[in-house]
């Protein structure tokens, strides 16, 4: 099958602006920088990267006869903000596992930021201890069989909508909408940059390049601190996503690259190279980027280009994945004006 072949169900407004960050690149004295705005791609609570992938699962469970979207994060999860979002937006209930993923001192963390977006828009929100993980959980499984329980049809979404046979198909779409938006401004982006964790964002856009046969690196910066984890997720997740949508070769090895150096000890924890980010991105750009992966990301995008890694003369496209609301939960950060 082509990626146009699978049914895919609106929900974001078109393709996310792309926009040069001027200052910010002049800054640095490298590389011209832009960002593709997934935070601004939807009208959804506040969009997100999850909300393009979710295009491709809304057609599946439908057609599944479901009535309940189950999901499973971290507190401050904006996946689930997401799930939660499109869930109310198509009439159907929401149940959603909010784990202990980051063990952050803010006394607000289970109430404020995503977490509460997601109570407003009506989903049903199971606090749980469990720490950081992104594979299957009891949990998860135990708030499926529970709507079976009471009569419902649950549809599963994985943690990011990642480890889902649908669940790179979005961003291998986003990849194709890169390319006709380069032709519209006369530029090619040679170096991608983006945040991975769950793994299907990156892979997705790994698969869909991969079949536009230009010479374009697409570099995932490790957020999740398990970087081995990741980078197999993200390899196995991307060669399936590339089988699936006809690539009709083998990935090499050299079109998967996930980077450490700027998650820190322990997700979701920002460590000061995030906070210099989002006070750069911030000041120079009016930009803003969250604590657990744009920082991130943003950072190690900021040291590849300072040190080298990224040549002066590319021009890098830097991927806003979303994620604003989790500031709430990180105020004590910002508590002060301190120019970077």
């Amino acid at each position: 099958m082509a990626l146009s072949d699978f049914p895919r169900h609106p929900l974001t407004f078109g393709p996310s602006p792309v926009h040069p960050l001027r200052r910010l690149s002049e800054h640095l004295g490298g590389a011209q920088i832009w960002a593709k705005r997934e935070d601004c791609n939807a009208g959804l609570a506040y969009g997100g990267n999850k909300t393009r992938k979710l295009e491709y699962l809304v057609p599946d469970a439908l057609a599944q006869g479901a009535d309940t979207l189950v999901s499973i994060g971290g507190y401050q999860s904006n996946h689930t903000r997401q799930v939660a979002a499109v869930a109310a937006h198509l009439g159907l209930d929401c149940v959603l596992v909010q784990e202990k993923w980051v063990d952050w001192p803010d006394a607000l963390n289970d109430r404020v930021g995503n977490i509460m977006l997601s109570r407003i828009m009506g989903a049903e929100v199971r606090l749980d201890a469990a720490g950081f993980g992104i594979g299957f959980k009891e949990s998860w499984e135990r708030a499926l069989e529970d709507v079976r329980e009471r009569g419902g049809t649950p549809y599963a979404i994985p943690a990011g909508a990642s480890d889902h046979r649908l669940g790179g198909l979005g961003f291998a779409r986003w990849a194709e909408e890169v390319a006709v938006q380069e032709r519209e401004l006369g530029v090619f982006f040679d170096t991608i940059v983006v945040c991975s964790v769950t793994g299907s964002t990156h892979a997705g856009m790994i698969a869909g390049f991969a079949g536009q046969d230009r010479p374009r690196r697409v570099i995932g910066i490790d957020a999740s601190a398990k970087i081995q984890e990741t980078r197999d997720q993200v390899e196995r997740i991307a060669r399936a996503t590339a089988e699936l949508i006809g690539l009709g070769r083998d990935l090499r090895t050299d079109e998967i690259t996930v980077l450490e150096g700027w998650a820190g000890d322990l997700y979701g924890i920002p460590v000061q190279s995030t906070l210099d980010a989002i006070r750069l991105t911030g000041q120079l750009e009016g930009v803003i980027i969250d604590p657990v992966y744009e920082g991130k990301s943003m950072a190690g995008l900021i040291d590849l280009i300072r040190n080298g890694d990224i040549a002066k003369d590319s021009t890098v496209l830097y991927v806003h994945l979303g994620g604003q609301p989790a500031l709430n939960a990180y105020a004590a950060l910002f508590t002060d004006t301190r120019r970077v």
